[in-house]
């Protein structure tokens, strides 16, 4: 009777994780995607433009990350970063000098003071928004972190397009941002299925201002 018993049970047990399991698939097989692409009016590709998804409706799944901006050849790579509210991230200083890194922007104030190699502590982003980083150093050094609240985002290539792939059919809000642009671009509703989906932007952006950096000879500066 106890191994009858002890049978009946597991065999009980087994049944929600082989649903979960049958469910997960489900949802894996029916996962949607968006490709995106943006351009400038001239028609040439945009870079480092972000794509974002945000389910209308409901709440989009809680997820804590991490993610890395490295500093090399005293630039911060890389010029944008996308992620999702709550994630940490760490600035390694690959450069054979200090760097001091910070932020003013309101959705994140933080500065890491003069140090070289791995910082001490990560930072955690809490709040969503456009986060500027620059260095207190090297005036010339900026990049861009975008906190957003929703695990379905891209970031455009050199060739202009993002995909976003195993997106839960359903109703959600497009966004595209671009550190540079100069008017923001409309949000679109979208509706994805089973069937991928292509959207098209037209940004017009501000030129990066490039500033030459002095040689690091020039007093280890």
């Amino acid at each position: 009777m106890a191994d009858r018993a002890g049978h009946q049970t597991g065999r009980l047990t087994s049944r929600p994780l082989l649903a979960w399991i049958l469910l997960a698939w489900a949802c894996a097989a029916g996962a949607a995607s968006l490709t995106a692409s943006v351009r400038s009016p001239a028609g040439a590709p945009v870079a480092d433009a972000a794509i974002v998804l945000e389910p209308t409706g409901r709440p989009a799944p809680a997820a804590r990350g991490h993610a890395t901006i490295e500093q090399r050849d005293r630039e911060f790579i890389p010029y944008l970063t996308i992620v999702r509210k709550g994630t940490s991230i760490d600035f390694p200083n690959h450069d054979p000098v200090k760097h001091h890194v910070y932020s003013f922007s309101p959705a994140k104030v933080f500065e890491i003071k003069l140090y070289a190699g791995k910082s001490v502590n990560p930072v955690i982003f809490d709040k969503t928004g456009e986060v500027v980083l620059g260095c207190n150093i090297h005036d010339w050094m900026a990049a861009h972190v975008l906190v957003v609240d929703t695990p379905w985002f891209a970031k455009t290539g050199a060739d202009g397009i993002a995909r976003i792939d195993g997106v839960p059919p359903g109703a959600y809000r497009l966004r595209v941002w671009h550190p540079r642009q100069k008017a923001a671009a409309a949000d679109r509703d979208v509706s994805l299925g089973a069937a991928a989906r292509r959207v098209d932007y037209t940004l017009e952006l501000t030129p990066r201002l490039i500033v030459p950096k002095p040689p690091l000879d020039a007093g280890g500066y």
